[in-house]
C-alpha cells in the first residue's frame, strides 16, 4: 500500500477558507440585524417575551449557583487562611471574588448552556424544517422576528441576573463565614468588605456581564441560523454553540481582566 502523505499546506488552507467563510456569513448576519433595528414594532414585543424567558426562567438556578459559590468561597477561605493577617481581610476577599469574577463568569457559563443551547436548537430546527425560508418568502425579515429579540434580551438580562447573583453570593459568603472556622464576626466581615470595596468594581462587573450576554446570545443565534444537514446538523449546532460561547466567555474574561489592570 502506498504511504499516505499529509500536506500541511492543504490543511492550513482548508481551515483558513473555512474561517473566512464564517467571517463573511457572520458579517452578513450582523448587517441584517442592524437593518432590522428600524422594525421596532416587530422586535420590541418579542424582546420582552424572550427577556421573561431568560430572566424569570433562569433566576432560580442562577441564585442557587451563586449561593453555593459564595458558600464554597467562604469555606475554602477558612481552610486556606493560615496567616497573621487581620481576619477582616476575608470579607474583602470574598466580596471581591464574587463581584469581580465568580458572579459574572458563573452566571454567563450557566446561561451559555441553558440559553445558548436553546437558541441554537430553536433556530436550527426552524432552518432545517424550512420555517425560516417560509418567513423570507413572505417578505418578512428573520432578523427582526427571530434574531434581534433574542440577542437584545440576552444582552440586557444577563447584567440583571448578575446583580442578583452578586447579592446572593456575598450574602451566602457572609453567612458561611460566620458559621465556619474563620472566627470572624459580622462587623469584621462588613468592615473588610467596605474597606476593600471600590465603586468601579460594580461597573466592571456590569461591563463584563454585558459582553458575556452579547456572546451567549449572538454566537448561538448565528450557529443555529446557519445550521445544515437536518437533525444531525441541529445536534452539532447545539453543541458547537455552547462550546463556542463558553470559550468566548473565557477569552473575554481574560481580555477584560487585562483591561481592568491597565486602567486600575
Amino acid at each position: 500500500m502506498d504511504a499516505v502523505t499529509i500536506d500541511p499546506r492543504r490543511i492550513i488552507g482548508r481551515y483558513t477558507l473555512h474561517a473566512l467563510s464564517h467571517v463573511g456569513r457572520f458579517s452578513y448576519f450582523f448587517q441584517e440585524m442592524v437593518r432590522s433595528l428600524s422594525e421596532w414594532r416587530i422586535w420590541v414585543p418579542r424582546t420582552f417575551q424572550q427577556a421573561e424567558h431568560i430572566g424569570y426562567g433562569s433566576l432560580f438556578i442562577v441564585l442557587l449557583t451563586a449561593g453555593f459559590a459564595g458558600a464554597v468561597t467562604a469555606l475554602q477561605a477558612g481552610y486556606q487562611f493560615q496567616s497573621n493577617l487581620p481576619v477582616y481581610i476575608v470579607g474583602g476577599l470574598i466580596t471581591q471574588s464574587i463581584v469581580l469574577e465568580l458572579g459574572p463568569v458563573l452566571t454567563a457559563l450557566l446561561l451559555a448552556g441553558r440559553i445558548g443551547a436553546r437558541y441554537a436548537a430553536e433556530l436550527g430546527t426552524m432552518r432545517v424544517t424550512e420555517q425560516i425560508d417560509a418567513l423570507e418568502s413572505l417578505g418578512r425579515s428573520p432578523a427582526s422576528h427571530l434574531i434581534l429579540p433574542r440577542v437584545i434580551a440576552g444582552t440586557v438580562m444577563l447584567p440583571a441576573l448578575v446583580i442578583f447573583a452578586d447579592l446572593v453570593g456575598v450574602l451566602s459568603g457572609y453567612v458561611f463565614s460566620l458559621i465556619g472556622k474563620l472566627q470572624i464576626s459580622g462587623a469584621g466581615f462588613s468592615y473588610g468588605a467596605r474597606y476593600f470595596f471600590r465603586p468601579w468594581d460594580l461597573g466592571y462587573s456590569m461591563i463584563k456581564s454585558l459582553f458575556f450576554g452579547l456572546a451567549i446570545s449572538l454566537v448561538p443565534c448565528y450557529v443555529g441560523f446557519t445550521t445544515k444537514q437536518g437533525a444531525e446538523g441541529v445536534g452539532r449546532a447545539t453543541t458547537a454553540a455552547v462550546v463556542s460561547a463558553s470559550v468566548l466567555i473565557l477569552f473575554l474574561d481574560a481580555l477584560l481582566a487585562q483591561w481592568l489592570l491597565s486602567n486600575a
